[in-house]
């Protein structure tokens, strides 16, 4: 097996209460920086920038681990095939290690698959990491699957330069296991991180590794040319390893592979004590969410405008978790000045935050908020046979009682919903949408009174994002309870990643359009009854969409 090290760090956090605060004493250690960290002295508008930052990485350093960059270490990619093409050049000249942690790797994607084949040729000393979900990634067992693509390589180049692991969820043993058929039984949790790292750099996205991830399934990608946050990330990913089921090539048998429990692994498997596992896992990988995981300030000349910060969503394993306290943060500090009234525009592909999300999201009052997210038509669910077909109307509905909710709070004028739609799944040029994340716009600083301030808001700097969250949540009951989700918050005061970020927006916008409660009173958008009952059934069953 390969050999992975991982950080040694003070203790792990103490446990949230519901899941969304800071425990007092993570306060208490709280790091010092060097004077790399204080606002530059450039232009007002930048200082204010900078300023209104402050007010949010202040706390989120008290949150989550802390990573300086410079903007031109951030690389903003468009489309899934821009994705594709920029993955498999980095791994072709990988040198030490590639690992990929996903939800699943398309059961065909034989490309894929021997553009990591070459460059284990080429490179004796590269290393491979897989890590997926063990329901999606074995679920058309005795046929082709994940496993059965993956295992080849071990066959070939040998267990020590090649793992492939496969997490399987606490929260689906037993009976319910067994009664809950394996299309829907991804519902009660999955490793849903996307980690894309090769050597110094990594890939942050939402996009999994099949066929429409890399062709006409929109979602974001960011790559970050970072050793310390690819080391980082890289200590992540193989701690959830030590706690995943491993796959081992079996050519003579029907499905090709073996999925067992190694005893080297950190305690029993989660199929033969749940409760067990969840100690272990909490003992094993609770100290990596802490910010004394940060590396050591700079201390250049270079002032620092730029701080990337790791959140995370563990919860199925550990009592606590980095994302929701982070995010709670993030928005609960846009509603009091001096960040109110901001600009905002969350995504999710799947349209179904949770309640408490959504009462953050519309306490903020923001001057201007837009959710974008698919319409039923750039659903990836649309047109599927049995109960995933029903999703679309499922979010349909949601959406429904969203818009009724803004309304309600008197948010009509300033939030709306636009919906993302480039043709029809399953037609010619058809697209799906699975973008996901938050940006954020800080309101004009008071310094913008000077003329030459003015004109800058006004060609448009002043109207560009300074905060964003790009990963794999999708912001929902799974990803707060069931599912492991791996983010970053990326704050900036820089005018050229604001201006980036504010291309990113736009373009993902550029097929979508607002839509209001009468929308939803169409014929076509009636919710059936049976929708609306599966959605309670999955509930009752302690799953969640």
């Amino acid at each position: 097996m390969i050999r992975r090290s991982l950080i040694r760090a003070r203790g792990p956090l103490s446990s949230l209460k519901g899941g969304n605060r800071v425990p007092p004493q993570s306060f208490a250690k709280t790091r010092r920086f060097s004077t790399a960290n204080a606002p530059p002295p450039a232009t007002s508008g930048t200082q204010s920038q900078a300023s209104m930052l402050a007010t949010i990485t202040t706390d989120l350093d008290r949150i989550a681990p802390r990573f300086e960059v410079q903007p031109e270490q951030i690389e903003i990619l468009r489309t899934p095939s821009e994705f594709y093409e920029t993955l498999k050049e980095k791994i072709s000249k990988a040198q030490s290690r590639i690992y990929l942690s996903t939800l699943y790797i398309g059961k065909t994607e034989h490309e894929l698959i021997s553009t990591i084949r070459t460059a284990l040729q080429h490179n004796p000393n590269l290393h491979v990491s897989f890590l997926t979900d063990a329901l999606r990634g074995t679920r058309e067992t005795p046929a082709a699957s994940s496993a059965s693509l993956l295992a080849p390589l071990i066959s070939e180049f040998g267990s020590d330069r090649v793992e492939i692991r496969m997490f399987h969820t606490p929260n689906l043993t037993g009976l319910r296991k067994k009664v809950i058929p394996k299309r829907i039984n991804e519902g009660w949790g999955l490793q849903h991180m996307k980690l894309y790292g090769v050597d110094d750099e990594i890939i942050m996205s939402g996009a999994n590794l099949s066929s429409d991830y890399f062709t006409n399934r929109q979602d974001r990608y960011h790559l970050f040319r970072s050793k310390e946050l690819a080391d980082y990330f890289s200590k992540i990913h193989s701690g959830v390893c030590d706690l995943s089921f491993n796959i081992s090539p079996a050519p003579d048998t029907e499905a090709g592979y073996t999925m067992t429990w190694p005893t080297t692994n950190q305690g029993l498997s989660p199929l033969t004590s749940p409760s067990s596992f969840k100690k272990s896992a909490s003992k094993h990988l609770s100290h990596l969410l802490t910010p004394s995981n940060s590396p050591p300030s700079a201390t250049s000349s270079t002032s620092t405008t730029t701080t990337i910060y790791p959140i995370l969503s563990l919860v199925p394993l550990l009592s606590t978790s980095t994302e929701l306290p982070a995010l709670t943060h993030i928005l609960q500090s846009l509603s009091r000045a001096p960040l109110h009234p901001s600009t905002w525009t969350f995504t999710a592909g799947y349209f179904n935050m949770t309640p408490s999300f959504r009462r953050l999201l519309l306490s903020t009052r923001p001057a201007s908020g837009t959710v974008l997210t698919a319409h039923p038509h750039a659903n990836g669910f649309f047109g599927s046979k049995g109960v995933s077909g029903m999703l679309p109307d499922a979010y349909t509905h949601l959406a429904k009682m969203f818009l009724r909710r803004v309304r309600y709070e008197g948010l009509s004028d300033s939030v709306q919903l636009r919906e993302w739609k480039k043709g029809m799944v399953g037609e010619e040029g058809g697209w799906t949408y699975h973008a996901k994340g938050l940006w954020v716009t800080f309101p004009p600083s008071s310094s913008s009174s000077s003329s030459s301030d003015q004109q800058k808001v006004g060609e448009g700097e002043g109207e560009d994002p300074s905060l964003t969250v790009i990963g794999s949540s999708n912001y929902t009951k799974r990803s707060y309870e069931l599912d492991l989700e791996a983010n970053v918050v990326i704050a900036t005061s820089d005018p050229g990643l604001r201006r980036r970020l504010g291309e990113e927006v736009k373009w993902l916008g550029e097929h979508a359009k607002p839509v209001d409660e009468k929308e939803f009173e169409k014929p076509e958008r009636n919710v059936s009854m049976s929708v609306r009952l599966s959605m309670w059934i999955v509930r009752v069953l302690g799953g969640a969409l």
